[in-house]
């Protein structure tokens, strides 16, 4: 890393099959990046795609100490390549929404006392009372849900307090399951974290707060006054107010650096700590995402973000509050069969490579002759289905395409679906609109060209990276220090918006989509029966 005077700003993203780093400088160039990918760098604690799944394939955890040992081999790795701690100003962070860490009684004084000589991991091997972490793809807490639900008066009445109805993979409800199933764990646990605030409490040295936007994928926040709602934590486990603490701003300043990250890496004593949050919302703050933009991140889920003034909650996706500006929410749609299931089809029908599938996909027409499919490898959220469904262009379910056949319908299925969800939530394309790409399969201009062509609308990706959530996180490390109260976010980052078109829209396949669509809704409902 070339030395330069200028500060530094850094950024950590704790996502499900790696961790990453990136620093920008003053003036938003990114002139550092690292990473840790779970499965290659930490193979003792047998990962796959960064989880464990176990053999009922609805429970799936991650060590809690593999993300530990991922920190501290991150830190490592920036060290031996010459990055300069002394040169940070201030850090903030992201981590996978939903999954959950439990401390055990009297952590918090370790935290504050480590040695510096020591690594972290050889020091807080022994502060969780729940080994493993649920984490996002878990779909186990049913019964908890349905309980959850029932203490406010249904799925909508939840909704219209906590952003979203009961969905298996949220903290609540995982809590919920602990304290049912080992509740001599949950008496002994002294703080339940976020994966994001669990990483800032690794920087800091101590419990970092919960901000609200990650704190709204919780089912235990009311969105509206951004605090904890008590009936719903009521619900789920005894005593739980004081074992989350306080909720913060997205953009507030929480601390200073750990003395142990100072003295053993060279941070300064006056490095700042903003609040960390959820990758969804770092990923917004990432693109810069603005009224008319409709943000897709394309990752091991896939995620579509869009701006919301004056929210009104269904049962269906998610609205948190917006991580940029606290007065507004942003609403948000997950689908857990993303880029692995995309990667599973490849290996299978293009040997592993991304040029042949591209070839395929460009040589197969749009629309696919009228061939749909829908490919739940994972339990789907929405709609809530498992399996693999192929119909042709009468709707007649089929065992089989061709390997051309079963490529397009994979892509088109995944961006028919997020048409059609985007819709019932009110979104509508202006000759405004911009849809913003990100995540790994962003790098693929044929996967971009079907997104455009359904969506109707130009595709733009960010110059540079494609990982939005760890970059969103830098600008927040910035935004909490030096922009927060003094100008708005977009003003601060309006330099930031290095968008590069990929693709625009091929008119001629805008009455083929349009009907597809509505034959995708119908089809999907028919399979989430």
């Amino acid at each position: 890393m070339e030395s330069k005077s200028s500060s530094l700003f850094l950024g950590l993203d704790l996502s499900t099959q790696q961790l990453k780093v990136i620093a920008i400088d003053d003036n938003l160039s990114i002139v550092f990046e690292e990473s840790v990918i779970f499965d290659k760098d930490l193979p003792q604690f047998h990962t796959q795609d960064g989880v464990c799944r176990h053999k009922d394939m609805l429970c799936v955890t991650v060590p809690t100490l593999l993300w530990v040992t991922a920190f501290d081999l991150l830190l490592k790795r920036m060290k031996e390549k010459g990055f300069e701690f002394d040169r940070v100003v201030s850090l903030s962070g992201t981590g996978q929404q939903h999954g959950s860490v439990y401390w055990k009684s009297e952590s918090e004084k370790l935290l504050k006392n480590l040695d510096p000589e020591k690594s972290l991991s050889d020091q807080l091997k022994d502060c969780f009372v729940v080994d493993d972490s649920p984490i996002w793809m878990d779909s186990s807490t049913t019964e908890q849900c349905k309980t959850l639900e029932e203490s406010v008066g249904g799925a909508q009445a939840l909704a219209n307090i906590t952003g979203s109805k009961a969905y298996e993979r949220f903290t609540g409800n995982q809590i919920a399951k602990i304290f049912q199933h080992n509740p001599k764990a949950y008496d002994k646990c002294e703080r339940i974290s976020l994966v994001s605030s669990f990483l800032a409490s690794l920087c800091y040295g101590g419990y970092a707060p919960i901000d609200y936007s990650d704190g709204s994928g919780m089912n235990l926040m009311n969105i509206f006054t951004k605090t904890w709602e008590l009936v719903c934590l009521n619900a789920c486990a005894p005593d739980l107010k004081e074992k989350l603490g306080e909720l913060v701003s997205s953009s507030k300043h929480i601390g200073k650096i750990s003395r142990y990250l100072s003295q053993r890496y060279g941070f300064p004593k006056s490095c700042d700590i903003v609040a960390f949050t959820g990758d969804n919302p770092a990923s917004l703050a990432g693109v810069c995402l603005k009224k008319t933009d409709l943000c897709i991140s394309l990752g091991t889920s896939d995620t579509l973000m869009l701006w919301l003034d004056n929210p009104k909650p269904t049962t269906k996706g998610h609205v948190f509050v917006n991580p940029i500006d606290e007065s507004a929410y942003m609403a948000l749609l997950c689908f857990k069969n993303g880029s692995l299931v995309r990667e599973t089809i490849r290996n299978r029908c293009c040997e592993s490579s991304w040029e042949e599938f591209e070839e395929s996909l460009r040589n197969s027409p749009p629309g696919n002759n009228g061939n749909i499919g829908m490919y739940f490898h994972e339990t789907e959220i929405t709609p809530f289905a498992q399996g693999t469904y192929r119909f042709n262009n009468d709707d007649v379910a089929l065992q089989f395409f061709t390997k051309d056949e079963e490529i397009r319908a994979l892509v088109e299925g995944q961006f028919l679906a997020k048409r059609v969800h985007a819709e019932a939530l009110g979104f509508h394309i202006t000759e405004e609109t911009r849809i913003l790409a990100t995540g790994g399969a962003s790098k693929n201009k044929a996967i971009l060209q079907v997104l455009s062509d359904i969506f109707h609308a130009p595709v733009f990706i960010i110059h540079g990276t494609t990982n939005s959530a760890c970059l969103g996180s830098a600008y927040l490390a910035l935004y909490g220090v030096c922009g927060q109260s003094k100008v708005g976010f977009h003003d601060l980052f309006y330099k930031s918006d290095k968008y590069e078109m990929a693709v625009l829209p091929n008119v001629k396949t805008r009455d083929i989509y349009d009907k597809m669509v509505k034959r995708y809704k119908l089809l999907e409902e028919k399979v989430s029966n």
